[in-house]
């Protein structure tokens, strides 16, 4: 794919009410994969990945992946103690700089 081309392609996002029917489709509805893929325009293997993970968010993934809910939850945690991380730098600098000119 040319630089151009790429730039031109902006990345989709999609509502998780769309996503969920698109599971439904497949799951309820009888459509395959690769099916359901082309008419919405959408690779085959990000509606596999939809597909699987409503599958984990429903209990029956396998052990050890992370549901939808978890994953938020970890990303929400991990930029939280990023900034608090950042916080602490900065006070032990502000109490170096405080020793400094006392």
């Amino acid at each position: 794919m040319s630089k151009q081309k790429a730039a031109r392609r902006a990345r989709r996002v999609h509502t998780p009410e769309f996503k969920a029917e698109a599971v439904k489709l497949v799951k309820e509805g009888g459509r395959r994969v690769a099916e359901l893929s082309r008419d919405l325009g959408l690779a085959d293997s990000l509606v596999r990945t939809w597909v699987r993970q409503a599958d984990v968010d429903a209990g029956n993934g396998p052990a050890g992946v992370l549901t939808t809910a978890e994953k938020e939850e970890l990303s929400h945690l991990r930029r939280e103690v990023k900034v608090l991380r950042m916080e602490r730098e900065i006070l032990k600098r502000a109490a170096f700089f405080a020793k400094e000119n006392a």
